[in-house]
């Protein structure tokens, strides 16, 4: 027996559908406030719809940033099986079921259906360790920090220029010196994280090992290798959104650009760590100097790059050795 539950999340409300059977009067509809204290009422309505264990019942919900976390992992922990699903992909499944209206109660019955349909093919999601969780928690702080310390650097790059007022500028100074500090705090609070770990070290000694790749980038990869578990390398390239993309429709023949599917955060690292290893990685300057040879532009070959930079880095930390040239292997 296996029931099948789908969850829409919000920001302050979840809705839910239990499907007892395909028939309408099959189906459970509840709606719940998305806090923790309403989360034990959720467990036992599951439990006294669907008149079976934890186990037994499958509860689909979409990736919604942060709000989906806190119900998954309290879920996961009562031994509910869960499915975390792509929003394009649920999407995609609603509009093949012909469903109209979307609504969160049609989208907690189409979650439903999809983690029904999808269950052999799908992997159950299970919840990072907790020091993956408390990097990634601290990574999400650290790119908001750096984003705002972006923004205020370009204020004062446009203050300076229209010779605005000295208090003005002084202001802008001031949060730029606290963002500095804020972030060298996270960074070290992370880094300690890292080095408590030993797999996590292992690998962020690893990663530090292959030229172009320094401690920034490491410390992204480090985390990204921890919570994802790629089996190939080009799953690790198709996941940060460095596959190429065909643009191409009869006698049309578009540019090849990248996927760019993926955390932009960990991508526009990648492009400066290309940019370094472009100069002094021999696999990768071989490989640019072969592209420019055939005709490829500066960026298609840097792209090229980002993509082998990434496939570099993942073989390092699968086969737990340090980076060596393929050039003097061969």
């Amino acid at each position: 027996m296996r029931v099948n539950v789908g969850i829409d999340v919000s920001k302050d409300s979840l809705d839910f559908c239990l499907l007892l059977n395909q028939t309408k009067s099959g189906r459970k509809f509840r709606n719940f406030k998305n806090r923790k204290i309403d989360y034990a009422t959720i467990n036992d309505w599951l439990l006294k719809q669907a008149k079976c264990q934890p186990n037994e019942i499958v509860i689909t919900m979409e990736s919604t940033g942060v709000y989906h976390e806190a119900i998954a992992l309290y879920l996961h922990t009562s031994g509910f099986q869960i499915i975390i699903s792509n929003p394009g992909k649920a999407k995609k499944f609603s509009q093949s079921l012909g469903l109209i209206h979307k609504t969160d109660k049609s989208d907690s019955y189409m979650l439903a259906r999809y983690g029904n349909a999808q269950y052999e093919h799908a992997p159950l999601w299970k919840p990072d360790a907790d020091n993956v969780r408390s990097i990634k928690a601290l990574v999400r702080r650290l790119s908001a920090l750096e984003k705002d310390r972006l923004r205020e650097s370009n204020r004062l790059e446009a203050y300076t220029i229209s010779d605005s007022h000295k208090r003005v500028l002084l202001s802008i100074k001031r949060i730029i010196h606290i963002l500095d500090d804020e972030i060298k705090d996270i960074e070290r609070e992370i880094d300690d994280l890292i080095s408590a770990c030993p797999v996590m070290s292992k690998n962020h000694d690893l990663l530090m090992s292959v030229v172009g790749i320094g401690k920034v980038m490491s410390r992204e990869l480090v985390y990204l290798f921890s919570a994802k578990n790629f089996s190939t390398a080009k799953q690790a390239a198709a996941f940060v959104g460095l596959t190429p993309r065909l643009n191409e429709s009869g006698s049309f023949k578009g540019r090849t650009t990248l996927s760019k599917i993926g955390p932009s955060r960990i991508r526009s690292k990648i492009f400066l760590a290309a940019v370094s290893a472009g100069k002094y990685n021999p696999d990768i300057k071989a490989q640019k100097k072969r592209l420019l040879a055939a005709g490829k532009t500066k960026m298609q070959a840097l792209c090229a790059a980002m993509r082998k930079l990434i496939q570099i880095c993942f073989g390092v930390i699968k086969n737990q050795t340090r980076y060596q040239s393929e050039l003097t292997l061969n």
